[in-house]
């Protein structure tokens, strides 16, 4: 409550005449706001993903990859096993309706694309400990025997988890760095079967800082690339972390790379209990798959209109993103140790007090 005497601004106090022109003023502002607001394209904004079905076949407990064939038919694949094993989806039901497989052992199978020529391409790129001295590209064609090519980096072992095949029928290959920013890398020159052919690194990528909340490492899962996809006309090219997707429009020349150092569109998926698959629809949807992780069950979501979202957002060509945002630092090994150890010694150190305290305090009496 004010108890002292009120005060009013200096100033003479505006007429009646000119309170009606204010008035006329912001009503004519609000008009046009709103009209700015409707004329926003429809797809400007994507929708939160929707719910599609559980992943319920034992075979995709660790879903890792999807790809969508021209015909709009959804194929799985999960991490790991002794052979390729690719699994057609009833896309109501995500019951497994077919099954595809080749007489190739991978090390760590993580990632599914589909070439322009239809041919299914498997991303043997796992390396969890970093210790591989190939990795490799498994390639189904829709005909004929299976291909293998084997590829080395120009910088060491990396894990990798996302495939990205472009118009050019090129693989694109992004590792999978936690706490840091994610390599590019394709082939130095054709490929080899079986190889190894070299990898030159092509650029890097990295996100803004997300709020998004999901995946089995905290904050440092908005940063750490999981899958890729490339949309049915490939003007579209997406990476997805444990939390989000991130969207890039690919410019006119068809170049991958230079697509993902331009500024992303954010589609938040939230919530996934390990989300590591990633694929559009012929009609620019996005699908999202996540592996089972204990109770959680994975399961497929859907984001309509996130290629048309994307389109609008973006300009024609890519202009050069700002800098990343800096991945918080994981915690060393010792910290949780160390922690446990000044608790012991500062209850420990509370306790002795007491006692002295006490001990006092009866001295007295």
């Amino acid at each position: 409550m004010r108890t002292g005497p009120r005060t009013r601004a200096r100033g003479p106090r505006p007429g009646r005449a000119s309170l009606r022109a204010a008035e006329r003023a912001g009503v004519l502002g609000a008009v046009l706001l709103l009209t700015l607001l409707l004329a926003v394209p429809a797809g400007a904004a994507p929708s939160s993903p929707q719910d599609r079905c559980p992943v319920t076949d034992r075979r995709l407990v660790e879903l890792s990859g999807l790809a969508v064939a021209a015909e709009g038919g959804v194929w799985a694949m999960s991490d790991g096993g002794s052979r390729v094993a690719l699994y057609r989806l009833d896309p109501g039901s995500c019951a497994v309706v077919e099954t595809r497989t080749a007489a190739l052992d991978p090390f760590d199978a993580e990632d599914l694309a589909i070439a322009p020529d239809g041919a299914f391409w498997v991303a043997d790129t796992g390396d969890n400990d970093r210790l591989r001295d190939t990795v490799a590209l498994l390639v189904l064609p829709p005909d004929g025997a299976p291909r293998l090519h084997r590829l080395t980096y120009p910088d060491g072992p990396h894990d990798a988890e996302a495939l990205l095949i472009g118009a050019d029928g090129v693989p694109v290959i992004v590792t999978k760095e936690v706490g840091g920013t994610a390599g590019v890398y394709r082939p130095a020159g054709p490929l080899a079967e079986p190889g190894p052919t070299p990898l030159m690194r092509a650029g890097s990528a990295g996100f803004p800082r997300s709020e998004t909340r999901g995946g089995p490492i905290g904050a440092l899962g908005a940063f750490t690339v999981t899958g890729g996809a490339t949309s049915a006309g490939r003007e579209v090219v997406a990476l997805r972390t444990y939390t989000d997707a991130w969207l890039y429009r690919v410019p006119a020349s068809g170049d991958l790379v230079a697509a993902l150092q331009a500024t992303p569109l954010q589609v938040p998926l939230p919530a996934e209990p390990q989300g590591e698959a990633l694929a559009f629809l012929p009609d620019g949807t996005l699908l999202s798959g996540s592996e089972t992780r204990g109770p959680d069950r994975g399961r497929l979501r859907a984001v309509p209109g996130a290629v048309e979202a994307t389109l609008a957002a973006a300009p024609a060509e890519p202009t050069v993103a700002p800098p990343p945002a800096t991945p918080p630092e994981p915690a060393p090994d010792w910290l949780p140790a160390a922690i446990g150890v000044g608790v012991a010694v500062l209850v420990l150190g509370l306790a002795a007090a007491a006692m002295a305290l006490h001990g006092r305090r009866r001295s007295r009496v």
